[in-house]
């Protein structure tokens, strides 16, 4: 397990984990926007810190695979 985790961290960061990180990065983005909207909302509307702490993170955590599906993973090119 701590080998495949160690395989995945250094192809990242030689760049040949994700074929498009821009992609990758902008879905990750769009889920912390939501994430961020719906805790200023609940919080701006008068409920205390912690409910909509719990929503926003749930609202983000069922955001997140829905942005995600369409991420390919691996390089294009075989070495």
């Amino acid at each position: 397990m701590f080998e495949l985790a160690w395989f995945s961290i250094k192809l990242f960061f030689q760049g040949k984990l994700l074929r498009d990180p821009l992609f990758f990065f902008k879905q990750v983005g769009s889920g912390i926007i939501i994430s961020c909207l719906a805790l200023i909302t609940l919080t701006s509307i008068g409920f205390g810190l912690w409910l909509p702490m719990i929503i926003s993170s749930f609202l983000g955590g069922i955001a997140m695979p829905f942005l995600l599906k369409d991420i390919k993973v691996g390089s294009i090119k075989n070495k």
